[in-house]
């Protein structure tokens, strides 16, 4: 089957309340548009196009390198016109489905569904609803199809009984749609080209229009407000959060986290409360992330543990290692197997050797740390001298004292020993003691100051 997509992207969500085009706004941490193009996508070899409209070039920019077309409606006048502007990307002998840029929940499988249906005629998709107040009703005949959609202003008492609502979402083919759209009325309230009129059409020529059902209303749920944002957002996190403990993650709490990327967890993974995962995060066997944490495009190895109130964003972990609480490992970060990050440390552009520990207040920046290295608290690599970045090694075993500071480039060699408080302006060889700090004088019968009267 060759299917040509169409999105219906043009709306400009007056709703929201925000100079954002609404197909921009974000659910799951992808806006809501690039979730439609994706479900459509992964239909296999089909051709996209996106109708716009508000906000024309920040979509154009958002998507240019996502392999849809676009087209413009300049003038909103209905999803019947919208989809009209499409024609002219429409392919011999293909069917046409038709999305929304804000439906942004609905499935690939789904679409799927909606295609087969829609090898003899028109296929549309609708919901079952326990309250269908203020949607189009679907009506079938005694043989299940697809006879009208009637709006509910126009609906008679037996009409309004009707749970089964339209979505809007239907399948055709090409040949008849490029006939039928140019000839769709607006002679109604809203002087507004509708695609259900299409429906109608097909009806009145007695070609079979087939419903299929969705199993889930919030697929097909559409977002016009801020709360309709919310509420979708939450029930796409609930599936993402059911989805893990199939898979055999452990939850403290489905209701508290956020995944806004992909996460992909190992065998006996625990993820406490109020996590947020974004972009690709991977999470090996055993690993344990404590609560209030923050995990963006970054791997953790199997066993390792996460301590509450840590940022890890574009890093690499490796087993065993301990990070946190109150870390954060900024982007280039690299720990290797049992390497250890405390608390309130702070990591950039930094690798960490096998078994190292940097327990606690401090800052490694633009470093390369051996294996079975000791950095005491307070230490900072002073790394930037206002224009640009330097280095600092330090070899395998080295200790580093508590409130040293390292101003890079500089080296400090295997088994080399800084004593505490030292300022390191150049190499220390290996196993060398370097001791760089005033010395001490204590001055006897010295008289504290007194407030003056």
């Amino acid at each position: 089957m060759t299917i040509d997509v169409v999105i219906l992207a043009a709306g400009k969500g007056t709703r929201m309340r925000s100079d954002l085009p609404k197909v921009l706004h974000p659910i799951g941490g992808v806006p809501m548009l690039g979730r439609v193009i994706g479900a459509a996508q992964a239909l296999g070899d089909v051709e996209t196009t996106v109708v716009i409209g508000h906000g024309a070039e920040l979509v154009r920019e958002r998507f240019a390198d996502s392999g849809v077309k676009f087209v413009e409606q300049t003038e909103q006048l209905g999803t019947g016109h919208a989809v009209a502007q499409a024609i002219p990307n429409f392919r011999e002998g293909a069917t046409v489905l038709v999305l929304y840029g804000d439906v942004p929940l609905v499935k690939t499988s789904t679409l799927q569904d909606l295609l087969k249906a829609s090898a003899s005629g028109p296929a549309l998709l609708s919901v079952m609803m326990d309250d269908p107040a203020g949607y189009g009703r679907i009506v079938r005949d005694d043989a299940g199809q697809v006879q009208a959609i009637v709006e509910q202003k126009d609906a008679d008492a037996e009409a309004l009984k009707i749970t089964e609502i339209n979505t809007g979402i239907l399948a055709a083919p090409a040949n008849l749609l490029a006939q039928w759209l140019p000839e769709l009325s607006n002679n109604n309230a809203q002087g507004e080209y509708y695609l259900t009129d299409v429906i109608s059409r097909s009806v009145s020529e007695n070609i079979a229009v087939t419903g299929v059902i969705a199993d889930d209303p919030n697929e097909v749920a559409g977002v016009n407000s801020r709360a309709q944002q919310a509420e979708l957002e939450r029930a796409l996190q609930a599936d993402i959060a059911d989805a893990l403990m199939t898979a055999g993650v452990t939850l403290l709490d489905p209701a508290r986290i956020d995944v806004r990327g992909t996460l992909t967890c190992g065998s006996d993974v625990s993820i406490d409360i109020n996590c947020i995962f974004e972009g690709e995060v991977t999470l090996g066997d055993n690993v344990r992330i404590g609560p209030n944490c923050l995990l963006k495009n970054c791997q953790l190895a199997a066993g390792t543990l996460v301590e509450a109130n840590t940022i890890i964003e574009e890093a690499i972990l490796g087993e065993a290692c301990t990070v946190g609480p109150f870390a954060r490992l900024r982007p280039g970060t690299e720990l290797a197997n049992g390497a250890k990050v405390g608390n309130f440390v702070e990591t950039k552009k930094a690798k960490i050797g096998l078994g190292s520990k940097v327990n606690h207040l401090s800052y490694i920046g633009d470093a390369e740390v051996g294996e079975g290295v000791n950095i005491g608290a307070g230490t900072i690599t002073c790394n930037y001298d206002g224009v640009n970045k330097s280095k600092t090694v330090i070899g395998n075993g080295a200790f580093i004292g508590s409130n040293s500071a390292l101003v890079a480039p500089v080296e400090i060699g295997a088994g080399a020993t800084i004593g505490a408080g030292s300022t390191i302006t150049r190499e220390v060889s290996a196993d060398e003691l370097a001791v760089a700090r005033g010395k001490q004088r204590n001055i006897s019968g010295w008289q504290r100051p007194t407030k003056k009267s």
